[in-house]
């Protein structure tokens, strides 16, 4: 069971290398890097290439561990209690299953992919360790313990907004997505745009890039982003001419594919305004 990318992703050596370690060492595979660097689609082309289901569990900022094993509905069972209901002399009728039990009960390995783990309380990481660890957990209301039926192969990302318990990282194993380099990202381009004329394909990277090295720029756009400007050029048809800039006109055609905040707008309108005034 080994992972060489799909003809959709684009996997680099070293993270095929860390998929497939992962894997071996039936360990968390910790992904961190930039936004829109592919860290959520990488579990599911994973998925894909081995031919496993995925089960996807999203994290917010209220999202609590618990959730993902199980949750116990005590004001359902109050309430058919009071109505008289039949069901409520069988607990499990107000337990709903969460994505570890999901994938603990699969009859088949499954990928499970725990998104922007660092969404959620820094508490949340060390409450899942024994889960990690001892692939299972008790469920209290019935007695009974849940034990996984095959160890999922489980993807965990991060975008870094905080910093993940040492506990918890002694668990995994780690890598980070560096941002592509120019011809990496010309061969993303290519599973995305086949056929792009490759002088409007070069032109457009070299912009992008230098728009990304821009110094005081707060959110440099990232790889879904150039894919997304990418899509808008060829849609209106432009031409390596039509993405010129001059001192006179710093901000990039379509540059609301790329720049997402009013910060970034005004720091190439004032490079504009910096290069007419000859400073």
């Amino acid at each position: 069971m080994k992972f060489e990318g799909t003809r959709d992703y684009v996997a680099t050596d070293d993270l095929t290398i860390a998929v497939n370690a992962a894997v071996a060492l039936e360990r968390p595979l910790l992904v961190k890097g930039e936004p829109g660097t592919g860290k959520t689609e990488l579990a599911r082309q994973v998925a894909e290439a081995l031919g496993l289901r995925i089960i996807e569990w999203n994290i917010k900022s209220t999202t609590k561990a618990q959730q993902g094993l199980y949750e116990y509905d005590a004001v359902s069972r109050l309430r058919d209690s009071q109505l008289g209901e039949e069901r409520v002399h069988d607990v499990k009728n107000y337990i709903k299953k969460g994505k570890l039990w999901e994938a603990f009960e699969a009859d088949e390995k499954v990928v499970l992919l725990i998104d922007e783990i660092d969404k959620a309380d820094i508490e949340f990481p060390n409450d899942l360790l024994q889960e990690l660890d001892k692939m299972e957990f008790y469920v209290y209301e019935t007695g009974e313990t849940i034990r996984a039926k095959h160890r999922p192969i489980m993807i965990i990302t991060s975008n870094n907004e905080k910093e993940l318990p040492d506990a918890f990282l002694r668990r995994c194993f780690f890598h980070y997505i560096r941002f592509p380099d120019a011809e990496t990202m010309k061969k993303i381009v290519e599973v995305h745009h086949p056929g792009i004329k490759e002088a409007l394909l070069t032109t457009a990277l070299t912009q992008f890039y230098e728009i990304r090295e821009t110094a005081g720029l707060k959110k440099k756009p990232s790889t879904s982003e150039v894919l997304d400007w990418l899509k808008l050029l060829l849609a209106e048809d432009l031409s390596p001419e039509d993405l010129k800039r001059d001192g006179a006109n710093a901000l990039p055609k379509l540059h609301g594919a790329l720049l997402k905040n009013e910060r970034d707008v005004h720091l190439f309108e004032r490079l504009a305004f910096m290069a007419r005034s000859g400073r």
